[in-house]
């Protein structure tokens, strides 16, 4: 509901650097959904996602690069970068430079010194700065929090999480180029998903074992990954992201001292933005069939039946600019922040390094 203060506020106008998957899909439908944002400007090169998003979003003005942004950087609030990965760092060292505030679609940068760059500047400019992170607002991690936080599974031992699926034939594209500069393969592509999650859930990492596999015929970035992670606090993650498996385990199962949870299904906002649906309107967002729902109990086999059904909580990514939106009006915390976005990479880099090397790397923390 739109309250009299609500209304005479002017919208904080957004532009949106990239409009291909992360941004058609997820950014500018997120963002356009929000309350007090408003989708002011898109940036893309290409005639046809030019065509696309004037059709999405009429009276959206569009921009061929974006020098056109930073030349109107007092008419606009805020900046979001959905662009290839390794135009991340240069494009929001401008965007903060030119006192705009930012959001850098995951992974911020190819290391973690880079990510701790950007956070710097942002601390010296006084300008915002947050990574979308949005599957910490997935139905399957907020209910694992939920049943943390609630205590119902004890003391947490060992936690999986898969990001699995089967997609035999290469798309092609930066994100499954094996060049470096291009940041690609599946460990910072899902792995910036999964690793961050585990991150939230258990605190810091001490020690990363990982393998990257190269599987696909033609392929040339990794596509099937496992990560393991230590915990300071003596939680084992273990992450599994993978393009290559023919049969899709939980994707999620958490085993604690009273009971374990099991989760099957991926949250269903991601393919409700990809068919067009949107946050807002009168169906239920973020809801998933109670069939689907996750099991939780001690020494039974969820797939057979056993335990008992947990009500999954809905998947939330409209929290994610909802939270933004907030911060720049009232001067809030970021929801996700490049300190946060860095600690990930200093994972996905020793992951990295263990799979060379096949040993496990230890991390030390480091003092903001």
């Amino acid at each position: 509901m739109t309250t009299a203060s609500t209304a005479s506020t002017p919208p904080l106008r957004v532009g949106l650097i990239g409009y291909g998957l992360a941004g058609s899909v997820f950014h500018a439908p997120l963002v356009a959904a929000t309350e007090g944002l408003v989708l002011d400007t898109v940036v893309t090169s290409d005639p046809t996602r030019q065509e696309q998003a004037r059709g999405a979003f009429p009276g959206v003005h569009v921009a061929r690069t974006p020098d056109e942004l930073w030349e109107r950087a007092g008419e606009l609030d805020l900046v979001v970068i959905a662009s290839p990965n390794k135009t991340h760092v240069d494009l929001a060292t401008a965007a903060l430079t030119a006192g705009l505030a930012v959001v850098v679609d995951k992974p911020l940068a190819a290391t973690a010194a880079e990510a701790r760059e950007l956070a710097a500047l942002a601390d010296r400019t006084g300008t915002f700065l947050s990574v979308f992170q949005n599957r910490r607002w997935d139905n399957d991690f907020l209910t694992v929090r939920r049943l943390i936080e609630e205590g119902e599974l004890g003391e947490v031992q060992r936690y999986e999480s898969r990001f699995e699926r089967c997609r035999p034939q290469l798309k092609g594209g930066w994100r499954e180029s094996g060049a470096p500069e291009e940041i690609g393969g599946l460990l910072y592509d899902l792995g910036s998903h999964v690793v961050d999650q585990a991150l939230v859930l258990f605190g810091p990492a001490v020690q990363v074992y990982a393998e990257a596999d190269v599987r696909r015929p033609g392929a040339q970035a990794d596509d099937d990954t496992f990560i393991a992670i230590t915990h300071a606090n003596g939680v084992r993650s273990h992450l599994y992201v993978s393009a290559t498996t023919a049969q899709l385990g939980p994707r999620m199962r958490v085993l604690g001292s009273a009971a374990g949870y099991v989760k099957y299904g991926l949250d269903p906002q991601e393919a409700a933005l990809r068919e067009g649906e949107r946050p807002g309107t009168d169906r239920p967002w973020g809801v998933e069939p109670e069939e689907f729902r996750g099991r939780i109990g001690s020494g039974e086999s969820p797939v057979t039946g056993g335990g008992r059904p947990v009500p999954t909580e809905p998947g939330n990514y409209p929290a994610y600019y909802a939270a933004v939106a907030s911060a720049l009006r009232e001067g809030g915390p970021a929801p996700v922040t490049a300190y946060e976005a860095a600690d990930c990479l200093a994972v996905l880099e020793a992951a990295r390094r263990s799979s060379v090397e096949g040993t496990a790397v230890t991390i030390t923390p480091f003092a903001v």
